[in-house]
């Protein structure tokens, strides 16, 4: 039976982009961040209609499929995690699908499974207009589709989690029969492959889309969400129930081939002012003065730590210098190289993959810092840093605001220049990949990486982590970083050798029920984090025979869920 689906699989793909040797598989199969596990094969399709025919040759073969994009996930949840499964598992890998198509003149978009942020940011841009997000995951090459299917978050506060009610998606039923959903609100007929190839080839007219359709293509609510300080529940977080909707939230449960999405009006003129302080309340009192006012929410405020700024500034200054040099655009394919470099690398005796991070960062090491004077006197006077980017309409309100609250001993302000701006933002994205460098660099020097993505409560004023000392003394390095109006914190601890990293975790985590916080808020559980009932019971009711993604949130991997 294996043999007879790799051979189906080849004849539905093509031998080339049908990947089966463990070397082949190896950038398919490990995650960025996490998570590694076998595969049977790797397909590529080139065409819905070649997924479709993956997708049902796997079913019926009996195997589990994992639909993956750019393997760009922080948690593992778009590879195989282990290799206790009951059955083999194909991973269908879609990069190769990017269609993108305007709908109402860029009012809204049909994004397609290989469809990355920062190709539909590019593809707006002449029309004025931006996707939900901008930066942050887009550097990384990351899909529109994984977006909605982890209810990512992002930096810009107006725009809430991804999000969307409409959408074409595979699923299958209790009685393991594979169907076809087409709730994006355009009329294509019937039958599946024809729908497929409609979509893909654009084969409809504006008279087929529906308008009037109450289904919401973006979140509707978050703007009055986040606006709510004194809520004592998180603004987001990817258990909330208020964004399960099929393909959303779902995790790989589905099988998704598109979605329909809104796009924004972009900003054409903006102001970044940079904030340091050594007294968090003073933070605070700026994020709950800001959200409570009536004006216009700022279009993003990401908070940076001292010991994060320092980590990032070393080990995160080469991703600094490729996305200010080559754009995010090439990222993805540097990235698939570095890949293959760390197999082969791998395959050699007396090294490891981990080499290549110590090659690159010998070279980073040689590069002059590219952090404006400005941000680096800032480091060195003050722990905590936030940065807030406002419309210039909104620019002079700021000015005021902040001008009330300093000069005073424990902070300081500043507005940015144009490439002070774009460097503070850098920087920060440039942090989430620091502390995985880090331990890559030093190996046995540390005890691992423990990455944890949280949401606080909307009112609660206490952001700023205080650990037992016990716990404390585990950790080389903290790093914290995140999106600050939305109470969304990403927390990376450098794990000191000979603790436990999973007794650790688990403390952490602990500590984080005690403050009432919520996890993960935006990467979604992958195989880090074990689902909440309400998420456990989103992917059961979506694929009752657990055919799809099998083992996600820390669930069940076998067949029907036994």
């Amino acid at each position: 039976m294996t043999q007879t689906l790799l051979d189906d699989l080849r004849a539905i793909v093509g031998t080339r982009h049908l990947l089966t040797t463990p070397s082949q598989m190896r950038r398919f199969t490990h995650g960025y961040r996490w998570g590694e596990g076998n595969a049977l094969a790797v397909a590529q399709p080139g065409t819905l209609v070649e997924m479709w025919k993956v997708i049902e040759a796997s079913i019926a073969a009996d195997a589990a499929v994992i639909a993956q994009a750019a393997n760009t996930g922080l948690t593992g949840g778009s590879t195989p995690f282990g290799n206790d499964y009951d059955r083999p598992v194909v991973l269908v890998n879609t990069m190769r699908i990017k269609s993108l198509h305007m709908l109402g003149g860029g009012r809204q978009v049909l994004a397609f499974p290989g469809t990355t942020l920062d190709e539909l940011e590019t593809a707006l841009q002449p029309l004025g207009r931006e996707p939900h997000s901008v930066i942050g995951s887009s550097c990384l090459g990351a899909s529109v589709i994984g977006g909605i299917c982890n209810n990512s978050g992002g930096s810009l506060i107006r725009r809430g989690p991804a999000y969307t009610e409409l959408a074409l998606y595979a699923r299958v039923t209790d009685n393991g029969r594979l169907e076809l959903v087409n709730n994006l609100g355009i009329s294509l007929g019937n039958d599946p492959a024809d729908i497929l190839r409609r979509i893909e080839t654009k084969a409809y007219s504006e008279n087929d889309i529906d308008w009037s359709d109450d289904k919401a293509a973006s979140d509707p609510d978050y703007v009055r969400y986040v606006r709510e300080i004194d809520a004592a529940t998180p603004a987001r977080y990817n258990a909330d129930q208020r964004c399960l909707h099929e393909a959303s939230g779902s995790a790989g449960k589905v099988i998704v081939f598109a979605v329909r999405l809104d796009t924004f009006e972009a900003e054409k003129e903006t102001e970044v002012f940079y904030i340091g302080t050594n007294d968090p309340n003073d933070l605070t009192e700026i994020r709950r003065g800001m959200l409570a006012d009536g004006a216009s929410l700022p279009i993003a405020a990401e908070y940076i730590h001292r010991e994060a700024f320092d980590i990032s500034a070393r080990y995160g200054k080469d991703t600094y210098y490729l996305v200010q040099r080559l754009g995010t655009r090439r990222l993805p394919k540097l990235f698939s190289l570095k890949s293959r470099i760390e197999a082969f690398f791998d395959r050699m005796p007396f090294t490891s993959a981990s080499q290549v991070d110590r090659i690159m960062q010998k070279i980073a090491d040689l590069l002059p810092s590219p952090l404006p004077e400005r941000l680096k006197q800032f480091r060195d006077r003050f722990e905590h840093h936030l940065m807030i980017k406002v419309s210039a309409a909104d620019a002079p309100a700021l000015q005021t605001l902040l001008s009330q609250l300093y000069p005073k001993v424990s902070g300081d302000w500043f507005e940015c220049t144009k490439a002070e701006g774009a460097a503070a933002f850098l920087h920060r994205f440039a942090t989430a990949g620091a502390a995985v460098r880090y331990d890559s660099v030093h190996g046995k020097r540390t005890g691992g990486v423990i990455a944890l993505d949280i949401a606080l409560a909307r009112n609660d004023r206490e952001w700023m982590e205080k650990l037992p000392a016990e716990i404390d003394s585990r950790f080389i390095h903290k790093l914290y970083y995140g999106h600050f109006f939305c109470h969304v914190f990403h927390q990376d601890y450098l794990l000191k050798p000979g603790f436990d990293w999973m007794a650790t975790k688990n403390a952490m985590l602990e500590l984080l029920e005690k403050r009432n916080a919520r996890y993960p808020a935006e990467h979604n559980v992958g195989h880090l984090y074990k689902a909440e009932e309400t998420l456990t019971a989103h992917y059961r009711a979506l694929d009752p025979c657990n055919c799809f993604n099998p083992g996600i949130g820390k669930t069940s991997k076998l067949k029907y869920w036994k």
